[in-house]
């Protein structure tokens, strides 16, 4: 319950200050979801409220930071808030990083992650909480808290936005709100999801050397790939194309949290072009789903392509 409070506390603190997205956090809606598939595997989002998940967690925030979430609230990257695959929006979970024993505990209001192989995704503020942030991922375990989920339910379905929830959470850690009374059942645990593909240097086609521009060093990550030789069947995300490799190098670094990107050089009306690209995806619903992600964070020329 303390770790609790302190956390609600720091977000209290965030919106007082006039930082983020103070003033401007829309109120969201309680939503579970239909389901969707990401590289071939079904997600079903349901209810629940004893959930148990160990895996890898990563965290997402500035690309994001004032965008909506999954239920229509504001992202704020300052509030301690995640993203899950299948639990209802909103619902509360302490989070461990079984790395360091450090845990916080966050509020779910997002559908992800997107990347192959991680269960949650942890804003900037529940991120920091867990010393992750240099690295980008920990194991962590995941433990729903029933009556905290219970009670940000109720205020959600009766029009609470993040800040009554919080509020509500505040009084039922101090003992002024009865705890609401949670159906028991038996621990459940989502189904693994598939092992990450493993590491691969593209090699699809030699392209020309590109000269440094003038009076700056050449890109430093060299994964392109000729985009007359993509394998068939396979569903990319195009966030962008560029005349030249400096300008697709700097937006691939911007969007690399948003799963494999790459650089596929290819020619137009007779002069080169980089495509930046996120992907492959197995599915064009997997790819669709992080499309709309990337155009909810800004990127508007997000697609999905198959070519």
């Amino acid at each position: 319950m303390l770790v609790l409070l302190a956390c609600l506390g720091a977000c209290a603190s965030h919106r007082g200050g006039g930082g983020g997205s103070a003033g401007v956090a829309s109120r969201g809606m309680y939503k579970v979801g239909n389901p969707y598939q990401i590289d071939g595997v079904t997600y079903v989002p349901q209810e629940e409220f004893n959930h148990v998940e160990t895996g890898i967690a990563s965290w997402y925030g500035p690309g994001f930071h004032s965008k909506a979430t999954a239920n229509g609230e504001t992202y704020d990257q300052g509030d301690h808030t995640a993203a899950h695959r299948t639990l209802q929006m909103p619902a509360i979970v302490r989070v461990t990083n079984l790395d360091n024993g450090r845990s916080t505990v966050v509020r779910i209001n997002d559908r992800g992650p997107y990347a192959r192989g991680r269960i949650i995704d942890m804003s900037r503020a529940a991120a920091e909480d867990l010393q992750m942030t240099g690295r980008g991922t920990a194991h962590v375990r995941i433990d729903q808290l029933g009556p905290e989920s219970q009670a940000v339910k109720e205020v959600a379905l009766s029009g609470g936005g993040p800040s009554e929830q919080n509020a509500a959470l505040a009084q039922l850690a101090s003992g002024q709100r009865s705890a609401p009374v949670v159906a028991s059942a038996p621990p459940t645990a989502a189904p693994p999801p598939p092992p990450p593909p493993p590491q691969q240097v593209l090699v699809r086609a030699e392209p020309p050397p590109v000269a440094p521009a003038p009076g700056r060093a050449g890109p430093t990550i060299a994964s392109i790939a000729s985009g007359s030789s993509q394998s068939g069947g396979s569903f990319y995300v195009q966030t962008g194309a560029f005349s030249t490799i400096n300008n697709a190098t700097r937006q691939r670094e911007l969007i690399s949290s948003y799963g494999s990107t790459e650089i596929f050089q290819a020619s137009a009306g007779g002069h080169e072009v980089y495509r930046v690209r996120v992907g492959p995806y197995t599915t064009p619903d997997a790819a669709g789903i992080v499309a709309d992600r990337l155009k909810r964070s800004g990127y508007g020329e997000a697609r999905v392509v198959t070519d």
